[in-house]
This record gives C-alpha cells, structure tokens and sequence, in this order.
C-alpha cells in the first residue's frame, strides 16, 4: 500500500507542478493580453473623441457656408448678381 501510494506521489507531484506553471503562465499572458486591449481602447477613445471634434468643426463650417449673407455675397461677387431695386419688383398674380 506504501509503495502504491509513493508511485502515485512520484507522478502527481511533477503533474501538480506542470499544472501550477501552466496556471501562473496562463494569469501572465491573460494580464499582459488585457493591458494590450486596455491600450488600444484608448486609442480608440481618443480617435473616436478626435473625429467628433472634426465632426463638430465640419457642422459649423456647413451652417456658415448655407447662412443668407454667406450666399448672397458669392452670387454677387462670382456671378455678379445684384438684389433688384423694390421699383424693378413686379408682383405676378394668376
């Protein structure tokens, strides 16, 4: 019965150790692969606040490029277009 349970000892001893690196090796590379992804989620924060930035910027130019005085000053000034005078206004009624 000694000698059945030290045969069992000499294997599961060196089993236990194998399975107690492979354990410590798998936590390391878990924590080294999450400090990875950590990294890259805020470099994908940061672009993400970056075009939204842009995005922003690209709204306001938009608004002023469409605003009445910003057209009326390119017809005028590109296609020499000029507002009637209230006289030359002819109203139109069916």
């Amino acid at each position: 019965m000694i000698a059945l349970s030290r045969k069992v000892l000499v294997i599961a001893v060196p089993v236990l150790w194998v399975c107690a690196l492979a354990s410590a090796a798998g936590a390391i590379w878990a924590k080294h692969r999450s400090r990875e992804m950590f990294i890259e989620l805020e470099r994908l924060n940061t672009a993400r606040d970056d075009l939204e930035v842009e995005w922003g910027q690209l709204q306001l130019e938009q608004s002023a490029w469409s605003t009445h005085a910003f057209v009326e000053n390119v017809a005028r000034a590109r296609l020499h277009m000029a507002t009637p005078a209230p006289q030359d206004i002819e109203i139109v009624r069916p």
